[in-house]
């Protein structure tokens, strides 16, 4: 039995390449980005900032020339996918430029232009070189070894904030974990989907429970093992958590047994009790978790996570304005780890409610695409590129939040990171490619090898 393509138009039936929809919410999101420049510049100074026909036109030409990549290369892509990009970029330099009015000394939106250029110009190389999202499965072991090979550098490299995440070569810094993401989600989809049966019907069955042999099982479990114990060597607790969430999530998705979610929660569960009670970095982090307000009653004024909490309560329904909170008191991150309480702030709960749907609506697409494939290294891929935009979104609005610990990452699209800007326009330019193959007419309704539905027993 195959797995049906939920954008399978009936025989016959003409499919519209919707690029004049793209077009249209590309302009709004470009209109979008410059107006809540120039409100920033109204609210500090009273006058609209002088450069900001520049920074419209900037945004705007890197829109459209990605935009005609996609026209030209991959014509029935998601017409969703590269505006939302666009818009979650725009609002992000827009941030970290009224950051950088609080911080006179330390300027990081021009930087954050670079990084969103050279992103661009990655996401044009992709959608152009790239035409068959499969010509990547031929590359799994190929990029299991440059993620390993990625994650192990920063080790001889010094801590940063009490993680060993960065390389850094005279002025120029960059993460390599983020690129190593993408290498990962290309392994797992190639071997699950070369795997698939063997894992879902073989193995021996403990009480209600069903395990693949160890022959079949084994390579991606070390490959997991590996990469997060590299990872909590160099105390990136939330990369580790993002890998381990992936890794369970794309397992279930091959398999279709719920049972792997069960002993995810469960492994996570434990590991994170033993990182958190074992490493002192990590324990600060959960003691500040616990009692983020500890540092106040011991007469040492308010922590980040305390300012953070107290930027969303000052935001209210409809925020302070833009340019008119006062989030940098959070401290040295606030343009990366704690860029989301700014927005909570200075847009309010409405605006934050706006972002979430933003990125809902980015992973729902992703999902979407994956899901109206019949090849499955196609559809584990979207699915695990998707899940990797939605695990990180979970990751920092929890911690800085106060839901979960906090763990060092940035937002995609919205912190300052040129590490992580870059690689979140090279998944987008892969969901683009998927979303594309996924649409496009197809020679015959031939089975090509889809995934097969698991029956229903052993979870």
């Amino acid at each position: 039995m195959t797995a049906p393509r939920t954008d399978a138009p009936p025989p016959g039936v003409r499919i519209p390449k919707r690029r004049g929809v793209e077009l249209s919410l590309l302009v709004c999101a470009v209109l979008i980005s410059v107006y809540g420049y120039a409100e920033v510049g109204l609210a500090r100074s009273g006058a609209v900032p002088p450069d900001a026909v520049r920074y419209g036109a900037g945004l705007g030409l890197l829109a459209l020339v990605a935009h005609l990549a996609v026209r030209f290369r991959a014509p029935y892509a998601d017409p969703l996918l590269l505006p939302i990009a666009v818009l979650l970029n725009g609002l992000g330099l827009v941030l970290i430029y009224r950051l950088d009015l609080e911080t006179p000394n330390d300027q990081a939106a021009a930087t954050q232009l670079v990084w969103s250029t050279l992103g661009v110009t990655l996401f044009i190389v992709v959608v152009l070189l790239l035409r068959d999202h499969r010509t990547l499965q031929g590359y799994a072991y190929v990029s299991v070894a440059a993620a390993l090979a990625l994650m192990i550098l920063p080790i001889f490299f010094p801590a940063v904030n009490g993680a060993k995440i960065w390389i850094r070569l005279g002025g120029l810094s960059f993460q390599p974990g983020e690129f190593a993401k993408i290498l990962l989600a290309v392994f797992f989809a190639a071997y699950l989907a070369a795997n698939r049966n063997a894992l879902a019907y073989t193995g021996r069955r403990i009480w209600k429970f069903q395990f693949p042999t160890g022959r079949v099982l084994g390579p991606i479990v070390a490959i997991w093992l590996l990469s997060v114990g590299v990872l909590v060597l160099e105390r990136d607790l939330g990369t580790s958590l993002l890998f381990f969430g992936l890794f369970v999530i794309m397992l279930y998705v091959a398999t279709g047994r719920t049972g792997w979610i069960a002993v995810g929660l469960v492994l996570a569960s434990a590991g994170a009790f033993l990182v958190g009670s074992l490493e002192p970095h990590v324990h600060s982090r959960v003691e500040d978790w616990l009692d983020p307000f500890a540092s106040i009653r011991a007469g040492d004024g308010p922590g980040q996570l305390a300012q953070s909490l107290f930027a969303f309560a000052a935001g209210g329904m409809l925020g302070s304005g833009l340019g008119l909170g006062h989030s940098v008191l959070i401290g040295f991150a606030t343009k990366s780890d704690f860029i989301l309480a700014t927005a909570g702030e200075e847009l309010g709960l409405v605006g934050l409610t706006a972002l979430f749907l933003l990125y809902a609506l980015l992973v729902a697409r992703g999902y979407r695409a994956g899901l109206s494939l019949r090849d499955p290294f196609g559809r584990l891929l979207a699915i695990g590129l998707a899940s990797i935009v939605a695990l990180q979104v979970f990751v920092i609005a929890g911690g800085v939040m106060g839901l979960i610990p906090l763990t060092g990452m940035a937002m995609p699209f919205l912190a300052q990171g040129g590490s992580s800007v870059v690689t979140n326009w090279v998944i987008v330019a892969l969901l683009i490619r998927v979303s594309d193959s996924a649409r496009a007419p197809q020679p015959d309704d031939a089975d090509t090898g889809t995934l097969a539905p698991v029956k229903e027993g052993a979870s």
